[in-house]
């Protein structure tokens, strides 16, 4: 092979070959060295590959950190967060967002109006439980039960047997006229069953109790037949019996009937507007603080402030009062959150905040347990203190005997503050809370017991600004403000989400975008009709879906 390779090259015209050459011209060593130099080229083209991949990696990692960064941080400067906004709080009287919200419950035309008391499936009577504003919700369910069962509502009765002893009826509280003709469109209120009815009814009304937060799909399975056999139907202790979860066109109905339906009666009025007048005459802003210290709610949330025997004895004789109320560990109720601040320690929060000792506060309450003795501490960081007792005098004399109609004046003279501040998350606090919302958001403050509670645990340890700086951070969320507001989540009396709409002009001129859930996008719902024409003896429901209540929007 190597001898023939030669002679072709002398043929080419290369007279001699180096015998140094000769062994280059050997085939076997040529393949050999080529197959080192290919190897050696894909071993070096593989890893050059590997790097270029694990570096554009790497850059991709990089730079999608970056981008979600600068995302988080435009959102962030839209939506400031509640971080941001409780740390150095520029207004601690109002919310710098709030004229961004209204409230929104108008009746859409789509809603299945009133059906004529001839027509309905029967009688609704109502019997509530509690004192004034538990008594309110009930009244607030009520109607919207009466529209689900397409019943005709008799007016409420109020409770006259709880804890308050109150004989006050619906008439002596609101404005019953008015409750009927504002809700005309939607339910058919009658004062009483007519005396024809009555006698023509073989059976008296089927009285019954609702477990609590029954759904609608309840109501029309286990009410309605009832309903529709015996013509009228009384539901019993009627608080918090209707779920949270309702379509929104129902949720709107509630909020017509809490915020709009349910006016007090002309003298409550007059009284409540006239110690508003005096408050605001006296400074131009003042704290409403429902102090709500007293020895029925002490007792209710099983806790202990420091009155041994004596006031264990004392609340525990009240507490049995309740009996399916379970067995408490006084002195381990106020690390969970569950017991009232004292008068002192709601005064220390606001002072904290940083309301000024010369701040004018309305202190809506009953009786406090332990009387002057409790109140002083609150008096000595705030002297400018008023009751509904001081500002009225003899004015206040017709409406002492009745428990109810006194929550009632405190009730507007709460509403009308600049700022509200709760002192636990009671039925009363609940509905000032979101009517508060409904209106444009006024700064209302619940305090957030649970962290508070350790903070008063510790207050000798550190300095003023210390314990106020933590007081700050531990009320974030507990404010008022506008995303505090948590759709779906909560109880809709306090928080009406579905009664509260943005401004989308102001929001783009505020640089704010829509945030999502609080009434953003109309979601489609579905009510139930029920034809009594079809219905037959045990009732036949017949549920028509609306798929759209409201407009389709385009």
């Amino acid at each position: 092979m190597v001898e023939r390779m030669v002679k072709q090259l002398n043929l080419q015209g290369v007279k001699r070959v180096s015998p140094l050459c000769v062994p280059l011209l050997d085939p076997k060593r040529w393949l050999r060295t080529a197959r080192f130099y290919r190897k050696k080229r894909a071993v070096s083209r593989s890893v050059l590959c590997g790097a270029m991949l694990f570096s554009l990696g790497l850059v991709s990692l990089f730079t999608g950190q970056i981008a979600a960064d600068l995302e988080w941080s435009r959102i962030r400067a839209r939506w400031q967060t509640k971080r941001v906004r409780y740390r150095e709080p520029r207004n601690i009287w109002k919310s710098e967002i709030r004229n961004l919200y209204y409230g929104c419950s108008n009746r859409s035309p789509h809603l299945r109006a009133a059906i004529q008391e001839s027509k309905s499936n029967g009688y609704l009577l109502i019997a509530t439980s509690g004192g004034l504003n538990q008594q309110r919700t009930g009244i607030t369910d009520a109607v919207v039960v009466a529209w689900i069962l397409n019943a005709t509502l008799v007016v409420p009765e109020l409770d006259h047997h709880s804890f308050w002893k109150d004989e006050s009826d619906f008439v002596d509280i609101f404005d019953v006229d008015w409750f009927i003709s504002s809700l005309s469109k939607d339910v058919t209120i009658i004062k009483r069953i007519p005396d024809k009815v009555m006698r023509s009814m073989e059976k008296p009304p089927y009285t019954m109790r609702p477990p609590r937060k029954s759904s609608s799909e309840y109501y029309l399975d286990q009410v309605l037949p009832i309903l529709l056999r015996r013509r009228a139907v009384q539901l019993t202790k009627f608080d918090y019996r209707l779920t949270n979860t309702l379509d929104e066109e129902l949720q709107k109905l509630r909020c017509r009937v809490n915020y709009h339906a349910l006016r007090y009666t002309k003298p409550i009025l007059v009284l409540g507007q006239k110690l508003v007048k005096k408050m605001q005459s006296m400074s131009p802003r003042y704290i409403a603080v429902h102090l709500r210290f007293e020895a029925d709610m002490l007792a209710f949330s099983g806790c202990y402030y420091g009155g041994g025997e004596k006031e264990r004895n004392e609340l525990g004789e009240i507490r049995k009062r309740w009996e399916t109320l379970p067995d408490l560990t006084m002195d381990g109720e106020p690390s969970r959150g569950k017991c009232p601040l004292t008068p002192h320690e709601v005064g220390l929060m606001l002072k904290a905040l940083g309301f000024a000792n010369d701040t004018y506060l309305y202190v809506a309450s009953g009786e406090i347990y332990g009387g002057e003795e409790t109140l002083q501490p609150l008096k000595d960081l705030f002297p400018h203190f008023y009751t509904k007792e001081m500002l009225a005098g003899e004015d206040l004399q017709p409406f002492l005997p009745f428990s109810s109609r006194l929550a009632a004046i405190d009730y507007i003279v709460c509403d009308e503050s600049d700022v509200l501040a709760t002192n636990n998350n009671g039925n009363m606090a609940k509905i000032l809370a979101g009517h508060r919302r409904y209106v444009g958001h006024k700064r209302t403050i619940r305090p957030n017991t649970k962290k508070l509670n350790s903070l008063y645990k510790a207050r000798n340890e550190m300095g003023w600004e210390l314990f106020s700086k933590k007081v700050k951070l531990a009320q974030r969320g507990f404010m008022g403000e506008p995303d505090e507001l948590r759709p779906g989540r909560g109880d809709f009396h306090e928080f009406p989400a579905s009664c509260i709409c943005q401004k989308p002009d102001k929001l783009e001129r505020s640089g704010f975008r829509e945030k999502l859930g609080i009434n953003a996008t109309l979601r489609k719902a579905t009510v139930f009709d029920v034809d009594k024409s079809r219905s037959k003896h045990q009732g036949i429901l017949n549920h028509i879906k609306y798929p759209n209540i409201l407009h389709p929007i385009n």
